[in-house]
């Protein structure tokens, strides 16, 4: 039975972001869908603005950039369209990063705690998800059922091809705006890329703030009967194990989920795939070493990777980004779309230190 459809945005990387409400509170506040998360969660900063009182707690989160104990918001109400859930335990935890990395105040994130009571069926070719009750569901034609592992994450097989194929557990992680993300113990005693492929320094932000790490491409990546071939791959040192090695290599974010029309039937511990129309979509092999936030309204750059593009163009860290090839919305994403264009001059307009320059930027290629 259908309960409710909500609209959603699609952000950086392929994240999905849609609006719901927390506890009697009226505002209507920005989540992330997250088949990487195994909670639900707030924002610290939206917890202070709605004046939402917290109790300290002995749980610890792990993400990409460490761990750290959290408070939690118990026994409360979650609002989606007209759909009311009750008795949910929101942790709470700090998404300043994420709110200057897309631009637009990240309130949650929605995991494990509230996908595991319904059945979502996210159609990225309308923006939309259809929540469903649990029971006898009807899928469409012309997909495919996958049954990984479902143990509040998810754990699917895939096969990886580069210099060996061989067979590797990865989450499937929906939060995650990028393709695919192997730790360096799994590359090291699995032997996989090819040595002569030398990656770049890049910089993640996620759970817990920034990481970097290196970006290659594998040759080939095979998720049930669909394949994708030269996809991006972040190379990860997992100090604290994030990722349970060696029972998982890593994880498969949405830049590939983003392809498929999705059900994810928790309850009935199944997902159906169905090809959309940005199936067929290139990968984005660009790099400019250059990340952007915005801080303030304004669109900085920071954390340039040293010898990169950027810091060979001659951009250097708090420069404000005033426009990107012409355009000069401030949008923080829609820069960073701009920017993907490998091998051609992008004409970017900075402000440093009250001086208007105008600097040329050449992204190179990691295919």
């Amino acid at each position: 039975m259908l309960l409710e459809t909500i609209p959603f945005k699609i952000y950086t990387g392929g994240v999905i972001v849609f609006e719901a409400k927390f506890g009697n509170n009226p505002q209507t506040l920005n989540f992330i869908l997250d088949t990487g998360s195994s909670g639900i969660s707030l924002d610290s900063a939206t917890c202070v603005e709605l004046n939402i009182p917290l109790r300290p707690t002995d749980t610890t989160i792990v993400g990409i950039a460490g761990s750290h104990k959290v408070s939690y918001a118990f026994n409360q109400k979650f609002t989606t369209g007209k759909l009311v859930t009750e008795k949910i335990n929101f942790y709470v935890n700090d998404y300043s990063i994420l709110t200057s990395v897309y631009g637009e105040k990240i309130d949650g994130i929605v995991g494990y705690s509230f996908l595991s009571k319904y059945i979502f069926d996210i159609n990225f070719d309308s923006s939309h998800i259809k929540i469903y009750k649990p029971g006898k569901f009807e899928y469409p034609n012309g997909g495919t059922f996958i049954h990984p592992v479902f143990n509040k994450l998810l754990v699917q097989q895939v096969i990886l091809k580069d210099k060996e194929k061989v067979a590797a557990n990865v989450y499937l992680d929906s939060g995650a705006g990028l393709s695919l993300l192997l730790t360096d113990e799994y590359i090291k005693d699995n032997n996989i890329i090819f040595p002569r492929r030398k990656p770049v320094i890049t910089q993640v932000q996620g759970l817990g703030g920034k990481k970097k790490m290196r970006l290659t491409v594998i040759k080939r990546l095979k998720l049930g009967p669909f394949t994708f071939r030269n996809v991006p791959t972040n190379l990860y040192n997992d100090e604290e194990n994030v990722t349970s090695y060696p029972y998982t290599a890593g994880l498969l974010g949405n830049d590939i989920l983003r392809r498929f029309n999705i059900t994810y039937n928790y309850p009935a511990r199944e997902i159906y795939l169905k090809p959309n129309n940005s199936f067929d979509e290139g990968f984005d092999y660009s790099y400019t070493g250059l990340s952007l936030y915005n801080y303030n309204n304004k669109v900085i750059a920071d954390d340039i990777i040293a010898n990169s593009p950027a810091e060979k163009a001659g951009i250097k860290n708090g420069d404000i980004i005033i426009g990107v090839s012409n355009n000069f919305s401030g949008d923080v994403q829609a820069y960073e779309k701009l920017l993907q264009k490998a091998k051609e001059n992008i004409k970017i307009v900075i402000n440093r230190n009250e001086k208007i320059l105008l600097i040329s930027l050449w992204p190179i290629s990691i295919k």
